[in-house]
């Protein structure tokens, strides 16, 4: 390894930051591909300029309070892992940075009431959806609080659902092809809880029986990516515990961001006692969408009902799905065996909406111009319906969309499915 990192003093994670810095060879590829670097232009917004800051934080000649603010501004969309060449694991580099390097930061008092706030809210539906309810109330004083309280307000739909618990087993319909367990997620109980009851429908019509094991809970993804390690450590061994993979045939998950923040288990753990439990469990992680390309490929899904009108649909790659698990063309053809359907690409389609875990919560600013700029390019296909499987970007766009004065909605591709299969399109 060329560098001055003193890797053992960094406990677990030094060798994977180590290893990260190594591996990139600065040829700014990555470039285009950040959407910080786009919107700002400034070399140390982007991934290369990322990483030359965290090399030298850990070598300590740069002060940690001098890189914050560039680290602070990454979305770890991961839109350069996959324009990366070298196949720098940028990812895994900034979630360890961030874990090693939190609990050295100065914050303002402001600033980690936000955090906490965000971080008690989130894996606590419950708690999330009477919070989103509240704030429902206080959107009317919206224009007058500061952007730190305004974001939060202005991201919420124009109704919070009730909450639909999800059965702790549902049955297959009809003979049985498969079995797996279900991770129900944390905020889209709360904003979108039909993703998940959509889900159900979906996997029970293809005759998968679908457990949602006892004990489990947030994925710890928004946890580890805002530097909370230790929290997001207890969430992990606690998921660890809760799932069993031997005994399904895949551990499903219909949120992007939680999908990835289950297969990053192995990395989280790396160096640790229960790394190998993490890498039996990431194995069985699939998305819904992967899980379902599977039956389609198969031949043993069972064929969608037809569209009453030919529908032109927007596809939206959450970031989490597209870069970090590398899983794009799973959702699309599922969509395109709805007989009706037309899959259509939006401009810039890989760059980030800007919604990415907390990040619209923690910087409104620069979350706000990439979601609008998303917004922009989705209208510009004239969908008559956009599609997204993931919560943060349904929230982010369905937001921008509706300063825009777009109906256009917005659902997750497991619920064009039930639609689908319900002759509700």
């Amino acid at each position: 390894m060329n560098h001055d990192i003193p890797v053992p003093s960094l406990g677990p994670q030094g060798e994977v930051m180590a290893h990260a810095i190594d591996a990139c060879v600065h040829c700014g590829f990555c470039l285009p591909a950040c959407p910080t670097y786009s919107l700002l232009g400034d070399e140390m917004d982007s991934p290369r300029g990322r990483i030359v800051l965290m090399k030298e934080v850990l070598e300590g000649t740069l002060p940690l309070a001098d890189a914050a603010p560039h680290l602070d501004r990454c979305l770890g969309c991961q839109g350069c892992v996959t324009a990366c060449p070298s196949g720098v694991p940028y990812g895994e580099l900034i979630t360890a940075f961030r874990g090693w390097s939190e609990p050295q930061r100065r914050r303002s008092p402001i600033d980690r009431a936000k955090r906490w706030a965000i971080l008690k809210a989130l894996p606590a539906p419950r708690l999330f959806s009477v919070a989103a309810r509240v704030g429902q109330y206080a959107k009317p004083l919206a224009p007058a609080l500061p952007a730190a309280f305004r974001s939060p307000l202005d991201l919420l739909p124009e109704h919070v659902p009730a909450m639909q618990p999800s059965a702790p087993l549902t049955p297959a319909q009809g003979p049985q092809h498969g079995r797996v367990a279900f991770l129900v997620g944390c905020a889209q109980q709360a904003l979108a809880p039909n993703f998940n009851a959509a889900t159900l429908r979906v996997l029970a019509r293809n005759g998968i029986e679908v457990v949602v094991p006892e004990g489990q809970g947030c994925c710890g993804a928004a946890a580890l990516h805002t530097g909370a390690r230790a929290e997001a450590l207890n969430l992990v061994r606690a998921n660890l515990r809760a799932f069993e993979p031997a005994r399904y045939d895949a551990i499903v998950s219909n949120a992007a961001g939680c999908g990835a923040g289950l297969k990053e288990y192995p990395a989280v753990l790396h160096g640790l006692p229960d790394e190998a439990q993490a890498h039996e469990f990431s194995a069985r992680v699939q998305d819904i969408s992967e899980y379902l390309h599977g039956l389609l490929r198969r031949g043993e899904l069972v064929p969608p009902l037809p569209t009453s009108r030919p529908l032109k649909v927007a596809y939206h790659d959450a970031c989490h799905l597209a870069h970090a698990q590398r899983v794009k063309a799973a959702p699309r053809a599922l969509l395109r065996a709805i007989p009706g359907v037309e899959v259509v690409e939006i401009p810039e389609g890989d760059l980030c909406c800007g919604s990415a875990g907390t990040y619209n919560l923690e910087q409104p600013d620069l979350a706000g111009q990439l979601g609008e700029r998303k917004a922009r390019h989705i209208l510009s296909t004239s969908p008559d319906l956009i599609v997204s499987g993931n919560i943060g970007c349904h929230t982010q766009i369905q937001s921008h969309l509706r300063r825009q004065g777009s109906p256009v909605r917005v659902l997750h591709t497991v619920e064009l499915l039930d639609l689908a299969y319900r002759g509700e399109l």
